[in-house]
């Protein structure tokens, strides 16, 4: 199991559409194999910074689903008219049986892999 921290700043006044947007899309991952499921939160103290929390079964589902013309398309959409910076993504690994032997680095996509706390 890998879960995916996606960090987003939107455009003041368009909340509402990214919102929307974003049920969109869920409904659409819950076709993809490999996800789980996916949650949306917005800063109590800075309304236009929200964090999508999506679960996958593995790093390659949600590869997949980075490289898919799906992806692409709504992340296109979102920098040209919704993101008001560059989103960070934070990918959170689940422990292997002897701790976690993941570095923390950015893979190709600018994605940031992170052991879960406590998991060194």
């Amino acid at each position: 199991m890998v879960t995916i921290g996606m960090n987003y700043r939107v455009i003041k006044r368009k909340e509402d559409i990214f919102e929307n947007a974003f049920n969109n899309v869920v409904k659409a991952m819950k076709k993809i194999e490999g996800h789980t499921e996916t949650h949306m939160f917005r800063d109590i103290n800075d309304p236009q910074r929200y964090m999508i929390v999506s679960q996958w079964t593995s790093q390659s589902a949600f590869d997949t689903f980075i490289a898919s013309d799906t992806f692409n398309n709504i992340a296109t959409w979102g920098r040209e008219r919704i993101l008001s910076e560059r989103p960070r993504h934070d990918i959170y690994l689940e422990p292997e049986p002897a701790g976690c032997t993941t570095d923390v680095g950015v893979d190709q996509h600018g994605l940031h892999a992170a052991c879960p706390t406590g998991a060194r």
